[in-house]
């Protein structure tokens, strides 16, 4: 099982004017699969203060992913995939993909999500959609492979067998 920290990005969130939904669904996920959500906090549409978010989180070595929520549409303000690619050193992008694959079977608007996911240091970090419907939809997609992910971030696994 990982550790995971949960990001929601709301400039309304972050002023207590509306209830994070996303971050509690993606809680609720996670801890009925057992993984431990040891962050979480709500942060402002803003580019600079997310990505200085994002390095802490990494630096500090408690999470071994980062959910963010919110932020990956086409408004001005929608700058998580920005800042997310301003600090990963690699990019995954079979996970935003699968995301996109996926939501596409409910809805034509989800081929307009920016979502990104990548690794920092040992972290793994995945953009989300911002409603909790989406956030529910693109988890069962890719957390069965995250538990892989980590193993072979932090090198437990080195090699893969057919199976």
């Amino acid at each position: 099982m990982f550790s995971a920290g949960i990001m929601t990005i709301s400039d309304k969130g972050s002023r207590g004017e509306r209830e994070d939904k996303s971050g509690s669904a993606i809680r609720e996920m996670l801890v009925q699969q057992g993984h431990s959500v040891i962050r979480y906090e709500i942060l402002p549409d803003e580019r600079v203060v997310i990505s200085t978010e994002l390095k802490h989180w990494v630096e500090d070595g408690d999470v071994d992913v980062i959910f963010t929520t919110g932020g990956t549409g086409l408004s001005e303000r929608d700058v998580t995939p920005e800042a997310t690619l301003s600090v990963v050193e690699k990019v995954v992008p079979g996970l935003a993909e699968a995301m996109r694959i996926k939501s596409l079977e409910k809805t034509p608007m989800a081929m307009l999500s920016r979502a990104v996911a990548g690794v920092r240091g040992k972290c793994l970090i995945i953009n989300l959609p911002g409603s909790p419907r989406a956030v529910r939809e693109c988890l069962e997609v890719v957390l069965p492979a995250v538990q892989h992910a980590v193993e072979i971030i932090k090198g437990e696994v080195t090699e893969h067998t057919e199976g």
